[in-house]
């Protein structure tokens, strides 16, 4: 069997991985379960709570180098695309998938790099 993951990473027990958040949220470090049942696999980051549209047309500049800042977070380049509300919470993200990984650590980004579009 092949398994192709799309918004998954493969969890197999004891396989490490990273789930990150937004760019103002916490990422994790964590080892999969090996859950059958989810194809050994968990999920890749938080997920979008609106899509690269949405967020663009939307969002503005000002408002996410606020957050950014805010949060104590560096920002290099960057779009309205990537603000930290266009992305679920990965506090929630992490509490429904308990059965496909453990935590081994918790990291807040400080600098963010990302092109601009």
């Amino acid at each position: 069997m092949i398994i192709h993951r799309k918004g998954a990473t493969p969890a197999h027990a004891g396989e490490l991985g990273i789930i990150p958040g937004s760019m103002t949220t916490a990422g994790y470090l964590v080892s999969g379960k090996g859950c059958a049942d989810a194809l050994y696999s968990s999920s890749h980051g938080a997920g979008r709570r609106l899509s690269r549209g949405r967020a663009k047309e939307s969002l503005t500049m000002s408002a996410m180098k606020k957050a950014v800042a805010g949060a104590g977070v560096m920002l290099i380049g960057g779009s309205t695309e990537e603000f930290p509300l266009a992305y679920k919470d990965i506090e929630a993200v992490m509490q429904a998938q308990t059965l496909l990984v453990d935590i081994q650590g918790r990291f807040l980004p400080k600098v963010v790099r990302m092109n601009k579009e």
